[in-house]
């Protein structure tokens, strides 16, 4: 059975970024009739805070990216240090002392001799008398011994990779002050929750290859690794920069349809056209991970603003009942309305502007040089109620009383009847107007 997680640390809000690892592993779960793991990696007490675990199942939920079960790695602690314990008797887990002042000068000089920053393994070469003064005045902290060989895997979207693993630094998997990291507690999960298929960034390649390893010393089975590309913005800048902008909260917010982002994430990157989709389903059928490439790819906010305009387009006046309930349009004339304005709003929220120019009317907008012809089109207005055909049998008697057409015939009377240039079918808004521009 296929299986796959998602495991945010809840010591933020999700962005785009995140939704990206999110999607393709609840796609592939959903394809392949599996399990959807989410799986907070809580470890860090300092920075993990229950508002955002909370926050990011709020996300989740407003895109229908439904989970199977929640999984805290802060209730797992016991799994990762008998993990610990195993990895120590095999004579794979070593500690160490350096302070990172010290790491950081060893890095300096390595790259000073034009050798790779490396670890050097010091820690290796202490006596047992050497470990345990440096314990007295300093925490220890744990790495995972790399075997220094090469490490191959053939990647769901990067295809075969192979990295020395003597050109990586032993990975730190518990630091001094106790606290799990990543790489250890992300291992451990995996392999006892059966995780299948793990998709990730691309900037994760090499925590990639050290993962293999520490799988296969504990005994685990391996997954099916694949790294997709890197978001950036719109000019290739790093997307990190302007995340403060790209919070799902925040999109959430400007009126962006879930299935506008979520459509546009499926098919960004790859090699599939662009398509909006009007369900999961839909989306769910059209997902294939290998269509996509490793080339950064491009993120603008302002393509989900089409999207989501056409997505609201396309909604049933049932669909959109909840919103039209809201701002106050009566029940009869719901369908009427929405059927007339549905092409013009970019977001649910936005109709609520349409139909305070139908409540309440507009300010006419009416040109100098059209002010008598106005005046005389709107004498000629017959007595509401309207119908779906007033516009076009009193345009066509203006147009034979005054001789305009086209554009200079239309453009007047919409400007006076709604104060702006462009918008629904007249024909359609007329009889919606409660309000009309006083006739002289």
């Amino acid at each position: 059975m296929t299986v796959t997680r998602f495991a945010p640390s809840p010591t933020g809000f999700l962005h785009v970024g995140n939704l990206r690892t999110a999607l393709f592993n609840f796609l592939i779960a959903r394809k392949g009739g599996g399990q959807f793991i989410l799986r907070l990696d809580d470890t860090d007490p300092e920075r993990s805070r229950p508002e955002y675990a909370d926050a990011i199942k709020e996300d989740l939920e407003w895109l229908g990216l439904t989970w199977d079960r929640v999984e805290t790695q802060s209730s797992r602690l016991d799994r990762y240090a008998a993990a610990a314990d195993k990895l120590r008797a095999m004579g794979r887990l070593y500690e160490c002392f350096e302070t990172p002042v010290e790491l950081d000068l060893k890095r300096k000089k390595q790259l000073n001799m034009g050798k790779p920053p490396v670890y050097d393994r010091a820690a290796l070469r202490l006596d047992e008398a050497e470990k345990a003064a440096l314990r007295a005045e300093r925490g220890g902290y744990w790495r995972f011994r790399l075997d220094h060989e090469r490490i191959k895997w053939t990647d769901g979207i990067l295809g075969d990779i192979s990295i020395d693993a003597a050109s990586v630094s032993d990975p730190v998997l518990i630091r001094a002050d106790g606290q799990v990291l990543y790489t250890i507690a992300s291992v451990v999960d995996d392999t006892e929750m059966g995780i299948t298929h793990v998709v990730r960034g691309s900037d994760h390649v090499t925590n990639t290859a050290t993962q293999i390893q520490i799988i296969t010393a504990l005994g685990g089975r391996l997954p099916s690794f694949s790294h997709h590309s890197l978001l950036t913005g719109p000019q290739g800048e790093a997307l990190s920069k302007r995340l403060g902008t790209l919070a799902l909260r925040d999109l959430r917010a400007q009126g962006i349809e879930p299935m506008a982002l979520l459509s546009h994430l499926a098919r960004l990157g790859s090699s599939d056209p662009a398509v909006l989709f009007g369900s999961l389903d839909e989306l769910i059928a059209g997902f294939d991970l290998s269509h996509f490439g490793a080339v950064p790819t491009k993120f603008d906010v302002a393509d989900l603003r089409p999207l989501t305009a056409k997505y609201v387009s396309r909604l049933s006046v049932e669909e959109m009942a909840p919103t039209l309930a809201r701002i106050g349009v009566p029940d009869d004339l719901a369908p009427a309305f929405w059927e007339a304005v549905h092409e013009n709003v970019m977001t649910r929220e936005a109709v609520a502007e349409w139909w305070a120019l139908c409540r309440d009317g507009a300010a006419s907008s009416i040109a100098p040089e059209d002010a008598e012809f106005v005046a005389t089109a709107l004498a000629m207005l017959p007595e509401p109620p309207f119908d779906t055909t007033t516009w076009g049998t009193w345009t066509k008697a203006v147009k034979a009383t005054t001789g305009r057409k086209g554009r200079g015939l239309f453009m007047p009377l919409r400007k006076a009847l709604t104060g702006i240039e462009h918008g629904p079918d007249m024909g359609r808004l007329l009889p919606l107007l409660q309000k009309l521009p006083t006739r002289s």
